[in-house]
């Protein structure tokens, strides 16, 4: 071979070379704009997407059509403080993890009950409000212990503490468990007489039931766990530390007693 057609050969191996070389830094380029931090891509998209479901007092429409709550009015304040926009979504509380990690939502801020398996698998805040699980009846309804319960049916939302207590206690997983979308559905099953009992959250019970409300004669008749709610993000996150600074700053100026005392909650110590 002609040492001409050698240079040219060697030439057009040292350009492909040098294509591949270039590709790859292109590559890891990319890699590196996905591994940027949670803060700082909620700030580019300049709001936060905020998993939420019907849930008095925490999210909920008034009888005004004011979408407002503890959580809501909390959110607000928050996100002013982290100089981004909160967009509530309404989420299938059941599939709430799924759609946290494909990024559909930046957080669950919700009345989430705070627990083991759940920190495993997301950034979750210190908790911030306590609460229970709590067993509802219709008015005048024998009840006298879980054990009153065995072999009758008892509604709670599906995938939440409420079925956990369910499934978790000697007495309540010998009853017809009846799964519910929504705290809400539980509640109703029992004022239309179509299941014994409910475990509620105690948030939303003392909220929905006695006195003034649509539900006057159901009474809440058993506490059966005390919990506390936390803030979920993304595992790793780092929106869950600035978000735990911010509600140090809001306890501290007195912002979350006076959202505290507004819905009737009980902050968390």
């Amino acid at each position: 071979m002609k040492k001409s057609k050698i240079k040219k050969l060697v030439s057009l191996l040292l350009a492909l070379a040098m294509v591949f070389t270039l590709s790859a830094c292109g590559d890891k380029k990319v890699d590196q704009s996905q591994g940027e931090s949670d803060l700082a891509y909620v700030k580019k998209n300049g709001k936060i997407i905020v998993g939420y479901t019907d849930y008095a007092p925490m999210n909920y429409t008034d009888e005004k059509g004011n979408f407002t709550g503890f959580d809501t009015e909390l959110t607000i304040a928050v996100c002013k403080k982290l100089g981004v926009e909160p967009e509530f979504v309404e989420i299938n509380w059941d599939t709430k993890e799924v759609e946290l990690n494909a990024k559909s939502i930046d957080c669950i801020w919700n009345g989430l009950t705070i627990n083991e398996e759940r920190k495993a698998t997301m950034e979750i805040t210190k908790p911030y409000v306590k609460n229970a699980q709590v067993v509802i009846v219709k008015k005048g309804d024998f009840y006298k212990g879980t054990a009153s319960l065995i072999g009758k049916s008892v509604a709670a939302e599906q995938g939440s503490a409420g079925e956990t207590t369910i499934l978790e206690d000697d007495n309540l997983k010998k009853a017809s468990f009846v799964p519910k979308t929504l705290q809400t559905e539980a509640l109703m099953e029992v004022k239309a007489g179509t299941v014994d009992a409910a475990v509620l959250d105690l948030t939303l019970a003392k909220t929905m039931t006695g006195a003034g409300t649509s539900y006057d004669d159901i009474v809440i008749v058993d506490y059966l766990a005390e919990e506390d709610y936390g803030i979920a993000f993304r595992k790793n996150s780092d929106i869950c530390a600035a978000v735990n600074k911010i509600l140090d700053e809001l306890t501290a100026d007195g912002t979350m007693k006076k959202l505290a005392d507004k819905y009737g909650l009980e902050l968390s110590k």
